[in-house]
């Protein structure tokens, strides 16, 4: 054992035999295998009742004041270093028990995992990407706008004075008196128009709209709707209907047709229903179009003059058209989608493939 000799090196003053002994410690702590065979060299050698503290004790008792100092220096400082040297040793043995553990848990990523079905965009993310890349093509700019709006953007620039009804706290979600949530993205339009007068526009603008509607099969208090716009010089009905008859074809197919009844809009006049052939039925009749052979897709017309002038606009230089439509109601036609909710509550695997 090392420390069979714990008095004889206590009173040797060959120091030779005291690095010796200090050496034979340090082999044992860096030749350990494992960090149990090093706690017990620890508690066996530097531990409060270990060899060096017998050592130190029996130190202690010195009567030689000189040698006792200079040898309790000599100890305080191989204990020292020894720590020093467990401490590294220690480290490395868990280091070493860490790699082996994570050598046994070690996850073949080779192995083939389970197939998961690919996913897709939502429909209504598709066909928003679709109309922005048709309108781009046509040199229209691409806008966004708050969906909390005040009064004046939502409503009075719009036409719509106060005694309109769907200034009404019953049709409108009001944050306050004057904050709401926007009720048709044509809030874009006079935004853009107030920041750009007698300028010539071409914007569209998508996102989602609010209304006090009850939840039903073809009604949502929130829905997704795209508001185009356009102001110029000499802007006439023939743009419009000439838009509108290109956006049909490239939503639908060049079969598409449309027609047009009159109707009233606060920010247009004239103003107009837009109505396309039944894409289910083929103008022959059926649940979805109600059995007329068409069904409407958009509201549009010429821009108000009041509209144009609220905004700035000199009315005598400068007209536009503006029509808007909900993308849900052209995907339930085309697609012959029973219930509006599908869009949102996504709980169908027969709607989610399609």
């Amino acid at each position: 054992m090392i420390s069979k000799n714990i008095n004889d090196l206590t009173m040797k003053e060959n120091l030779d035999e005291w690095e010796n002994f200090i050496e034979k410690i340090k082999q044992k702590i860096l030749t350990s295998q494992v960090k149990e065979e090093l706690q017990k060299i620890k508690k066996e050698f530097l531990g409060k009742g270990g060899t060096i503290s017998q050592i130190f004790n029996q130190t202690v008792n010195l009567s030689d004041q000189k040698e006792k100092k200079e040898k309790i220096k000599l100890i305080n400082e191989w204990k020292s270093k020894l720590l020093t040297i467990a401490g590294k040793k220690e480290q490395e043995l868990n280091e070493k028990e860490l790699n082996q553990q994570l050598l046994t848990e070690k996850i073949d990523i080779t192995l083939e995992g389970k197939k998961l079905p690919s996913a897709y965009l939502h429909p209504l993310t598709q066909l928003t990407q679709k109309i922005y890349g048709f309108f781009l093509r046509l040199g229209y700019q691409i806008i966004e706008s708050p969906e909390i709006e005040i009064e004046e953007n939502n409503f009075t620039k719009l036409n719509m004075p106060p005694s309109h009804p769907a200034r009404d706290m019953q049709d409108t979600f009001y944050l306050n008196n004057n904050l709401l949530l926007r009720t048709h993205t044509t809030n874009a339009q006079s935004r853009v128009l107030s920041e750009n007068p007698n300028t010539e526009l071409k914007f569209i603008s998508a996102g989602k709209v609010y209304r006090r509607d009850d939840d039903d099969a073809t009604h949502t208090h929130q829905f997704t709707q795209v508001d185009c716009f356009v102001v110029g010089k000499d802007i006439s009905f023939s743009h419009l209907k000439g838009t509108l008859i290109l956006l049909v074809k490239e939503l639908f197919s060049e079969q598409q047709i449309i027609r047009l009844r009159p109707s009233y809009f606060p920010f247009t006049e004239p103003s107009v229903e837009v109505d396309a052939a039944c894409v289910q039925c083929q103008k022959k009749g059926c649940e979805i179009c109600k059995k007329t052979g068409w069904v409407e897709i958009a509201g549009a017309g010429l821009i108000h003059p009041q509209v144009l002038q609220n905004c700035g606009f000199d009315t005598k230089t400068y007209s536009g058209f503006a029509f808007a439509f909900g993308l849900e109601r052209l995907l339930m036609i085309k697609y012959g989608i029973e219930n509006i909710r599908n869009f949102y509550l996504n709980t169908k695997q027969r709607f989610r493939a399609r």
